[in-house]
């Protein structure tokens, strides 16, 4: 059984009694499912699950009347022998996106109290519209202050230690490195080096986590991530509208290719030779709002609020698992990497996807800021009420660009990820890229 942070996360929620109903987003195979049920068995003596993709006949609770009472009597007159008690009762409406009526009611089922109630379903960020399902309807009123969002992710590279069988004292040791800037013993700088780089290919899917930790195997390792690129494929089939879903496609599968190139900018002709944001824009947005993909703008000024003043016509395009991009890079990249022979531009965009994906689940939004075609810094984030810039290192090389920003901007602190150990001049912080986690 997988260990994850959203755990807490539902503790707090469960406790704070503001009594809002939660709604869980993120992309299809993070473990949302999973991870409620495995909640609503441990922390509650009533779990009731409604799965509306799997019964659709259940549909019929959220018909007529939405008021509490009503509902919570439909809910006993169709799920025999549930328990309905008050203040120890969760009710799980998964897949919510397919039944328009429910997402309505969380207003009423909050105002209720008596019950907890937790949401989820895989594809909530694709706006009304979007989603060729013909099931998908468009919300009536959707619950404004009575639903708590919370984005879940796919394990981060602490979680993958903890599946690993590493402890919270492992954690807290790594730590002191960061805080301390004192050099880490290099025996322990290669082990952790050695581990994320078994992150980088087996990456945070719960499934794929957990069959590597029990088997050790990385065929087994390719063939589920494989399984798993196959459901995002059949997601687009199925919930892009018409042409969309052959431009959408092409999008995600020129992501890999884009990442492997010195220029990492997202460009539309990679994707279709004379292809303009006129014909993939929208297509790129659908991937981001699946939440298959991170869109990270350039910025035109490093100062705060980046959102200001993003590019919107310059970005990179991010895949939402690393262990996923490299799936589709094939599995002789994943033995060059695994054993510190991989070379090339596509090593960076490796290590690359592997920040952005970090940054992400610690809270931040991606933003990059190339000035001109001189300088680049592969990340810029807004920290402690200032602009830090982040370089990116497949290795350990010089940073020209990150020197010429501090020069210029100043900023309280600036990072440097690479293969590599600590080390501190003045306000440039230089890490190994497993640290980023602390970020």
């Amino acid at each position: 059984m997988l260990k994850r942070k959203m755990y807490s996360k539902l503790l707090e929620w469960k406790n704070s009694k503001n009594y809002e109903c939660l709604l869980i987003k993120g992309a299809r195979q993070v473990g949302k499912t999973y991870l409620v049920r495995q909640f609503g068995a441990n922390e509650y003596e009533s779990f009731i699950e409604i799965n509306f993709y799997m019964q659709n006949d259940l549909r019929i609770i959220f018909e007529g009347e939405l008021s509490s009472e009503e509902i919570y009597k439909r809910i006993t007159a169709n799920i025999p022998g549930v328990k309905l008690i008050p203040g120890k009762t969760l009710l799980f409406l998964d897949e919510i996106q397919k039944c328009a009526n429910a997402r309505t009611a969380l207003k009423f089922l909050a105002q209720d109290e008596r019950f907890d109630v937790i949401a989820s379903g895989s594809l909530l960020g694709l706006a009304y519209g979007q989603d060729a399902d013909k099931e998908v309807t468009e919300v009536d009123s959707i619950p404004v202050g009575y639903e708590k969002p919370l984005m879940m992710y796919s394990l981060d590279f602490e979680e993958f230690l903890w599946a690993y069988g590493y402890d919270s004292d492992t954690i807290e040791y790594l730590r002191r490195f960061y805080e301390s800037r004192e050099k880490i013993p290099s025996e322990v700088n290669e082990k952790y080096d050695a581990l994320l780089r078994e992150y980088l290919v087996v990456g945070g899917m719960p499934e794929v986590v957990a069959d590597f930790m029990e088997n050790k195997d990385f065929g087994r390792v390719q063939e589920i991530q494989d399984k798993i690129l196959t459901s995002y494929a059949d997601d687009i089939s199925q919930h892009a509208k018409g042409a969309e879903k052959v431009k959408v496609r092409k999008c995600y599968d020129s992501i890999p290719r884009q990442l492997a190139r010195e220029n990492k900018k997202f460009k539309y002709s990679e994707v279709e030779s004379k292809a303009t944001a006129r014909k993939f824009g929208d297509s790129v947005q659908w991937l981001h709002d699946a939440n298959m993909a991170y869109i990270c703008c350039n910025t035109s000024m490093p100062i705060l609020p980046l959102k200001a003043y993003e590019k919107d016509n310059e970005f990179k395009l991010y895949i939402n698992d690393t262990g996923l991009l490299m799936a589709m890079y094939g599995f002789a990249t994943k033995q060059a990497l695994l054993n510190g022979k991989l070379r090339g531009p596509a090593k960076g965009g490796i290590y690359e996807n592997l920040a952005a994906e970090t940054l992400i689940k610690n809270g931040y939004t991606l933003h990059y800021y190339k000035p001109d075609d001189n300088s680049e810094l592969e990340f810029v984030i807004e920290k402690d009420g200032d602009v830090a810039p982040i370089e990116v290192k497949a290795g350990n090389t010089a940073t020209k660009s990150l020197n010429r920003f501090i020069e210029e901007f100043e900023p309280s602190v600036a990072y440097k990820l690479i293969s590599g150990n600590i080390g501190q001049s003045e306000n440039k912080l230089t890490l190994p890229h497993y640290l980023a986690m602390f970020i």
